[in-house]
């Protein structure tokens, strides 16, 4: 995101000056802080937490955000949620419904981080690859779509947080495998 022009503020579970060799790294348009003040920081916010520590974020601190959820369902990490080993429901659905005041777009979570960093193309590259995305609020997913692409990768809509969010979460036939849009959109209809 910085590289493509935008301010950023990162933040961890520990001190915001862990993390100086980070912003020293990205440079004069990223900031450390703590986590409420990365949450109240811009109008989009990433939520990369391990996803069994979903309930530890504040609520109200992303009331009115589009909030990006990256996060992965892992039982051997997170414990178990029967919600989920039951197929009941989805993890972003969970952090949605933890923090109804945001309109969460599921994103990020099934590509791998090297391939974040180093893969973006411009558009229209043949070896772009696709981000699947899923949300209910479609303004919400407009706007996640377009960092996506300002960031060198092609957004693919997978659907609702429901129905979208199943398709791309970890163990899934897409999840990390660095499709094109193409080959995305068929293995998502698939």
């Amino acid at each position: 995101f910085v590289r493509a022009g935008h301010d950023v503020a990162v933040s961890n579970s520990h001190a915001p000056d862990t993390l100086g060799s980070l912003v020293e790294e990205l440079g004069t348009r990223a900031r450390a802080g703590t986590v409420p003040e990365a949450a109240e920081f811009g109008d989009v916010v990433v939520v990369a937490v391990p996803f069994g520590r979903y309930r530890e974020l504040t609520p109200e601190r992303f009331d009115g955000k589009v909030v990006i959820d990256v996060t992965n369902y892992y039982p051997q990490r997170d414990g178990h949620f029967d919600e989920l080993d039951s197929d009941r429901i989805t993890s972003s659905e969970l952090l949605q419904a933890h923090l109804p005041g945001a309109r969460v777009v599921k994103a990020f979570n099934a590509i791998r981080w090297d391939q974040l960093r180093d893969d973006g193309r411009p558009a229209g590259d043949p070896q772009r690859v696709g981000i699947p995305i899923s949300g209910d609020d479609e303004s919400a997913k407009r706007a996640v779509a377009e960092l996506i692409d300002e960031i060198g990768f092609d957004p693919v809509d997978a659907g609702t947080l429901a129905q979208g969010g199943r398709k791309h979460q970890a163990g899934s036939p897409i999840y990390v495998a660095g499709l094109s849009a193409g080959e995305l959109r068929a293995r998502l209809a698939a």
